[in-house]
């Protein structure tokens, strides 16, 4: 399973955090509140009880009229419900409603044994408390207490509650948001300079007065450009040199081969066939040279300019006796890129001399995609290429099975090399996919902009 994002993973951990904080005070404060609300309810409660008992100790208590009319003149208002239980007998002064049956066993048993007591209760679904006081031996008080407005207040403290860790909740996520993005702000230039480094910009620095936090990262990242920049310098020296001492006697093996060339027909046929291997040998180390020392340059930022890549397409074609009409344009895809024109020649150049000598030919050359990026597509009718080999394949030095199977077939095996760093000089990629119906299709993508 694919790892979430930094970002992610930091707008989560606020969010969750921020939760599991608001969700915490929020259950401590409901759990306060209603404690502290129904104990002061049941004191109230109590007390009031206390105040019934006294005025019905006080009266005549032998009659059951003088009962009813005792329990009449008590002012319980809308939410308390007075009996008495006396003889085994329950009084009220209206008709049960269900309120001898809330009044627990143990809290009767408590009262017959002299004492007072409270207990908590529902009567019909709606929270109560039942206080029970002894009048007499055989006589005792009890008061139902209904909680319909502390129940009513205690849901929509809840419900205010939970709102409140919502949105406690989402503004830790938008807390989470903007830290996470000011963090990866500095890694976002630092991927950014990475980016243009491996497009060939080696003069990309870091800026260690921009974020003192990455003082560090920031002075070891532009070391390890500089020494980047110095390797590839002390690279493409040695290249210049090497070619420049091998031009010189490869020209002279040049010559004496195009001189052995002219009399060929004067030599027998061994000589001549060891003279022409002489030659395709010299001419492919030159070919060798030249294409190491593109791809010792290749490395340098692409030189951009409007180039119409369906004309450079076409004159390569035609340079290789192939028609220009197998180029073709996407539709509604533009033909003038911002891009390098040298490169972009070379690239399709070398896409067609893979095609001509690995697969059997090119059979289209596409071009198309957007104004921020566009491709090259090249269709050949070979065997394609194996799952084993689209990995390496664009790699220096390396060949396809293919083209393993052949022998001197001129190629270098730098051809592609080069097409995929000229592509990254673009901020681009190339990759290589099997075709509809057989064979194999490269692709190179390149980045910029339109004239």
């Amino acid at each position: 399973m694919r790892r979430a994002g930094l970002q992610t993973r930091v707008v989560g951990g606020f969010a969750v955090g921020a939760l599991v904080l608001s969700a915490s005070m929020a259950f401590a404060t409901y759990q306060a509140t209603r404690r502290s609300l129904l104990e002061g309810r049941e004191r109230v409660s109590v007390r009031t009880v206390s105040f019934d008992a006294r005025i019905l100790r006080e009266g005549v208590l032998s009659d059951r009229a003088d009962v009813v009319e005792l329990l009449s003149s008590l002012n319980t208002g809308g939410n308390r419900r007075a009996m008495l239980y006396r003889d085994g007998g329950w009084f009220g002064r209206a008709a049960d409603d269900g309120a001898t049956q809330a009044v627990p066993e143990s809290l009767q048993q408590l009262v017959r044994h002299g004492q007072a007591g409270k207990q908590r209760v529902r009567v019909n679904g709606v929270p109560a408390i039942v206080v029970g006081v002894p009048l007499t031996e055989s006589t005792a008080l009890y008061e139902v207490d209904l909680l319909r407005e502390l129940d009513q207040t205690l849901r929509v403290l809840s419900w205010v509650l939970t709102v409140v860790a919502a949105l406690t909740a989402a503004a830790g996520a938008g807390l989470g948001w903007y830290a996470a993005r000011y963090v990866a702000r500095p890694l976002r230039s630092v991927a950014g300079a990475a980016q243009n480094i491996a497009a060939g910009d080696l003069s990309t620095r870091l800026d260690p007065a921009v974020e003192p936090d990455l003082l560090q990262l920031a002075t070891s990242f532009n070391d390890m450009v500089d020494r980047l920049a110095k390797r590839a310098e002390q690279d493409r020296r040695f290249a210049a040199d090497v070619s420049h001492e091998l031009r010189s006697p490869l020209q002279t093996l040049a010559a004496s081969a195009s001189v052995l060339t002219r009399r060929q027909d004067a030599l027998d046929e061994r000589t001549g066939t060891a003279v022409r291997l002489i030659v395709e040998e010299v001419e492919r180390f030159q070919s060798l040279i030249d294409d190491l020392l593109e791809l010792a340059r290749s490395d340098q930022p692409a030189q951009r300019s409007d180039v119409d890549v369906l004309h450079v397409a076409q004159r390569a074609c035609q340079a290789r006796n192939l028609s220009p009409d197998v180029v073709t344009v996407v539709d509604g895809s533009p033909s003038r890129w911002l891009v390098d024109g040298r490169r972009v020649e070379q690239i399709i150049g070398n896409l067609l001399d893979n095609a001509a000598r690995y697969g059997g030919g090119a059979t289209v050359v596409r071009i198309g995609g957007s104004a921020e990026r566009w491709y090259i597509e090249v269709d050949d009718e070979g065997p394609g290429v194996s799952p084993d080999d689209k990995a390496v394949i664009f790699d220096r030095f390396v060949r396809g099975r293919a083209a393993r199977a052949r022998t001197g077939d001129g190629g270098t095996g730098l051809g592609l090399a080069l097409v995929s760093q000229y592509a990254a000089a673009h901020g681009g990629r190339a990759v290589v996919l099997d075709r509809p119906g057989g064979g194999a299709r490269f692709r190179v993508e390149l980045g910029g902009g339109l004239p």
